[in-house]
C-alpha cells in the first residue's frame, strides 16, 4: 500500500504533469521538477520546483512553463529546425527565439488559455532579466527582442511591461529593416518549414545574413534543375536518329553531318554560356557566389580575428573524472591541513559576509497600519484602550533578487603553492557561505592540459608550420563546482588543485569567455562573477608564433565585451599582479594571506544597498 504524500505540492505537481501530456500529445512523455534550469529533451521536459508553499509565483511559473514546452514539444520537429538552423551565434539566437515564439502563438490559436499562463512565465524572466529597468539598445537583447514582436504580431496580444520594454526599444529598427517581410507573418505560422525561411529572411534583413550558412533549398533546386537537361538530351537525340537511320540508309550520311554540325554549334554556344557565366561569376562579389562555402564562424564573440588553430583537444571536465574518489579524499585531506592555521581569521570573515546578506533578507515593516498583524510594542495601549489607531504593521516586499556568483580560478603553474591553497581554502568558504544566504555558487579552473603546446602543437608542425597560427595549445577547463550542485557533494573537489602536475599554462580570454557563457545560462536574475589570478595570459607555445600581446589583447577584448554588455557583474583579484590594468572593478594583493579578506569585502561591496559604500570598496586599488 503506498504512502500516501504529506507535501501539499504534489496534487497540484500531478495535475500540472499529466495536463502537459495532454497539451504535448505525448502520454509518454516525462515530467520532472528541478531546481535545474527548465527545459526539454526529445522525450522529457523539466519545469521548475514548486514548494510546499506553492506560492502564487510559484505556479503561475510552473504553469506558464509547462505550457510553453508544451506546446514547443507539439508543434516543433527538431529535423526541420536543424535543416534551416544557421550557422553564426547571433543568427541561431534570432531563430530559436522566433521559433518559441511561433510554437506559443500556434498553440494559443488551439489553445487560448495557454496565452495568460505563458504571459506569467514571460513577465518572471523579464524581471528576473531586469529588461524592465533596461534603457537602451545596447542593453536589450535583439533576439529577445524579435521574439517579442513575432509573439505580439502573431497573437496580438500586449506583452508583460518588461518584454514590452525591450520589444519597444527594438521595434523601430525591426520594422524598418523587415516590415515588408513581417507582413507575410500570418501566412506561414502554422508550417514550420515556411516560418523558418521566413526567419531567416527576417535575420538577413537586419543584417545578418553573413550567418546563415548555405541556403538547404538552394542546393535541392541547382540539383534538380541540372539533372532535367541531361535526361532530355539523353532521350531525345538517341530515338530521332536511330528511326531516321533505319528508315532511310541513304540518308544517313547526311543526317551524320548535320548531327556533326548541330553538335559543333551546340559545343560552340556552350563554350560562350560557361564564358559568359565565368565572367559574370568574376564581376560577382565574393559574398554572392552560390557556391562559395560559407566563413567558419568566429570563435570569439569578443574578438572576431581571434584564431584557434585546433580545439579538437580541448576539454572541458568536471573535476571528479581527473582523479580517483580516494585520491580527491587524500588531497582535500591535504587542503583542510592548509585550512587550519587560517581556520579563524577566515571563519570570521565568512561570517560578516553572511551577516551582511542576511541583513538584506531580513523582514522589514510599516507601522502605524490601520490594518494587518498587531505591533506587540503597542500591547499595553491597545488593551488600556482597544479603540486605539493605527495599532498593526505590514510586513515590507524587500528586494533581494536571486543571485549565481562564478569563481574563476587561474590554476597555472605560477600559482603552485601557497597560492593556490588560499585560492582553494577561499572558495571552498565562500561557498559555504553564500550557500546558507540561498546564493548559488559555482567554481571553475582553468589551464592547460599541456606545457608549451600539446596535440595542437604537433598538428600544427605536421600541416607545415603555417604562419600565424593562433592559439597552440589545448585547453582544461574545470568544473569544481556547478551552480546547481550542492557544496556537500563537491567538497572533495577543491583538493584536486593540490595534485602534482595539474597546473600548467593559463589563457585568461578563453576562460573568461566560457565562465561567462555558462552564467548566461543560469536562470538567476543578477550574476557575479569573480576571477583570481597572479598575472597575465601565458602560453611558451602561441607567443612563440604570434605577436607577444595576443592573449594579452583577446583578454582586454573578452573584458570590454563582458563590462559593456553588463548581463554579469565582473571583478577580479590579483595575487602579486597588478590586475587593474585590466579590470575596471579589481583589488591586488602582495601577500595570499590577504586573498579570504580581499574576496570577502568584493563580494560583500557588490551586495551593499549603500552605492557609496559600494563605491569605496570597488575603488580600491592595492599596489603590488
Amino acid at each position: 500500500m503506498n504512502k500516501k504524500s504529506d507535501n501539499p505540492a504534489d496534487p497540484f505537481k500531478k495535475a500540472l504533469a499529466d495536463a502537459t501530456r495532454v497539451m504535448a500529445d505525448d502520454p509518454e512523455l516525462s515530467v520532472t521538477f528541478t531546481v535545474d534550469p527548465a527545459g526539454k529533451t526529445v522525450d522529457s521536459v523539466r519545469l521548475p520546483q514548486v514548494s510546499r508553499r506553492m506560492t502564487r509565483e510559484e505556479v503561475l511559473l510552473a504553469r506558464g512553463t509547462a505550457d510553453a514546452l508544451a506546446l514547443r514539444h507539439k508543434y516543433h520537429n527538431d529535423a526541420t529546425h536543424n535543416r534551416y538552423l544557421p550557422q553564426g551565434q547571433m543568427a541561431r539566437d534570432l531563430y530559436v527565439a522566433m521559433e518559441n515564439a511561433r510554437c506559443e502563438a500556434v498553440g494559443g490559436r488551439d489553445m487560448p488559455g495557454t496565452l495568460s499562463n505563458i504571459d506569467a512565465k514571460i513577465e518572471t524572466d523579464a524581471i528576473r532579466r531586469g529588461f524592465d529597468s533596461i534603457t537602451s539598445q545596447s542593453e536589450a537583447p535583439l533576439a529577445e527582442a524579435a521574439g517579442y514582436l513575432i509573439r505580439h504580431l502573431a497573437t496580438g496580444r500586449k506583452l508583460p511591461a518588461g518584454a514590452e520594454n525591450v520589444m519597444e526599444l527594438w521595434r523601430p529598427f525591426i520594422e524598418a529593416q523587415a516590415g515588408g517581410t513581417l507582413e507575410n507573418l500570418n501566412d506561414i505560422l502554422a508550417d514550420q518549414a515556411g516560418f523558418a525561411k521566413f526567419a531567416r529572411q527576417i535575420i538577413d534583413d537586419l543584417g545578418y545574413g553573413e550567418e546563415l550558412g548555405d541556403d538547404p533549398d538552394g542546393e535541392d533546386d541547382e540539383s534538380s534543375e541540372e539533372a532535367e537537361p541531361e535526361n532530355d538530351e539523353a532521350e531525345d537525340p538517341d530515338s530521332t536518329g536511330d528511326d531516321d537511320q533505319e528508315d532511310d540508309p541513304e540518308a544517313a550520311p547526311e543526317q551524320s553531318q548535320e548531327d556533326s554540325q548541330d553538335q559543333s554549334q551546340a559545343q560552340v554556344s556552350s563554350d560562350e554560356m560557361a564564358e559568359q557565366e565565368e565572367g559574370e561569376e568574376a564581376e560577382m562579389p565574393d559574398g554572392d557566389a552560390p557556391m562559395d562555402p560559407p566563413p567558419p564562424p568566429a570563435h570569439s564573440d569578443a574578438d572576431p580575428e581571434y584564431l584557434v588553430f585546433s580545439t579538437e583537444n580541448d576539454e572541458e571536465i568536471y573535476a571528479e573524472d581527473l582523479a580517483e574518489p580516494a585520491e580527491l579524499e587524500r588531497l582535500r585531506a591535504y587542503l583542510d591541513q592548509q585550512l587550519d592555521p587560517l581556520k579563524g581569521a577566515v571563519s570570521r570573515l565568512a561570517n560578516k559576509l553572511q551577516r551582511r546578506l542576511q541583513a538584506q533578507q531580513n523582514r522589514s515593516w510599516d507601522f502605524d497600519q490601520e490594518e494587518g498583524i498587531l505591533d506587540a510594542g503597542r500591547l499595553a495601549r491597545v488593551i488600556a484602550n482597544p479603540t486605539t489607531p493605527l495599532s498593526f504593521k505590514v510586513e515590507q516586499d524587500t528586494e533581494f533578487r536571486d543571485t549565481c556568483v562564478t569563481l574563476l580560478i587561474d590554476n597555472s603553474g605560477s600559482m603552485r603553492g601557497r597560492p593556490i591553497s588560499i585560492a582553494a581554502i577561499c572558495a571552498d568558504v565562500l561557498a559555504r557561505t553564500l550557500e546558507r544566504c540561498q546564493v548559488k555558487v559555482e567554481i571553475l579552473g582553468f589551464t592547460t592540459r599541456a606545457w608549451k603546446g600539446g596535440q595542437a602543437r604537433e598538428d600544427w608542425l605536421a600541416a607545415g608550420r603555417p604562419q600565424q597560427p593562433g592559439r597552440l595549445n589545448d585547453l582544461r577547463h574545470i568544473i569544481y563546482k556547478s551552480g546547481d550542485a550542492p557544496w556537500r557533494r563537491t567538497r572533495p573537489n577543491l583538493g584536486l588543485m593540490m595534485k602534482e602536475g595539474l597546473l600548467k599554462e593559463n589563457i585568461d580570454g578563453e576562460a573568461l569567455e566560457w565562465a561567462h557563457r555558462r552564467m548566461l545560462a543560469r536562470p538567476e536574475a543578477r550574476k557575479i562573477l569573480m576571477v583570481i589570478s597572479d598575472g597575465a595570459p601565458v602560453d611558451d607555445s602561441t607567443l612563440s608564433v604570434n605577436p607577444p600581446n595576443y592573449l594579452e589583447k583577446h583578454l582586454r577584448d573578452v573584458i570590454a565585451m563582458v563590462e559593456k554588455r553588463k548581463f554579469v557583474e565582473l571583478l577580479a583579484i590579483g595575487i602579486g599582479h597588478d590586475v587593474t590594468r585590466y579590470y575596471d572593478r579589481a583589488v591586488t594583493i602582495t601577500d595570499v594571506e590577504q586573498l579570504a579578506g580581499a574576496m570577502t569585502e568584493q563580494l560583500a561591496a557588490l551586495f551593499d544597498n549603500d552605492p557609496r559604500a559600494r563605491a569605496r570598496v570597488m575603488g580600491i586599488k592595492n599596489s603590488a
